[in-house]
């Protein structure tokens, strides 16, 4: 899978090429999601995406819908391509698990909001908080959604600073789900590598 910057249907690969190629390399990709998974609390997670994961996100979708026309090639970029990060940011799947349904009705009504109680706070700068769903609203006046996209926004200092190897939390101060942790040393190393 070739990096280029900007997915376009030709840096593709085939779905015959894209079958080979995964056999080889699946455990990498799933190795490198893991390192840009981040629990926060018990039932937090946020999968900070890539161009490597969201290459490999279009690829799994134009496989699994035996997708090769031309449009819907260019429908799966279109779907996902806004989910890479641009240098100046990072861009999260925001995850909301509970595995008891009643649990999961009953927090995610109590959760209104949470996405933009997410923030990122760079060392010796202030927090900086997520921009939630530039998509679509995922909520109502009833719930949350148990799955958000976020993106943290981050100043010419903090680029600076993060890539300078400033230490870096994840938090959340939502009322119902307060909580922070110091982001890895691995993970923040591979998040540094969007920074430009």
């Amino acid at each position: 899978m070739q990096l280029t910057g900007n997915i376009t249907p030709e840096s593709l690969m085939s779905l015959e090429a894209y079958t080979k190629w995964r056999k080889a390399h699946k455990p990498e990709i799933i190795a490198h999601r893991k390192l840009r998974s981040l629990h926060l609390g018990e039932h937090l997670n946020l999968h900070f995406e890539s161009e490597t994961t969201i290459r490999y996100q279009i690829q799994e979708m134009l496989r699994i819908e035996k997708v090769f026309e031309e449009e819907g090639i260019q429908g799966e970029i279109d779907a996902y391509a806004p989910l890479v990060p641009d240098g100046t940011n990072w861009k999260a799947t925001m995850m909301l698990e509970y595995t008891d349904i009643h649990e999961r009705k009953r927090e995610l009504s109590r959760l209104i909001g949470i996405e933009d109680r997410m923030f990122v706070e760079v060392e010796g700068h202030p927090r900086v908080y997520a921009i939630a769903d530039e998509d679509l609203d995922r909520e109502n006046e009833e719930k949350t959604s148990a799955v958000h996209f976020v993106r943290f926004e981050f100043t010419a200092s903090m680029c600076q600073a993060i890539k300078a190897g400033a230490g870096v939390k994840l938090g959340c101060d939502h009322t119902h789900y307060p909580a922070h942790i110091e982001i890895p040393a691995d993970s923040l190393a591979s998040l540094a590598g969007d920074i430009h």
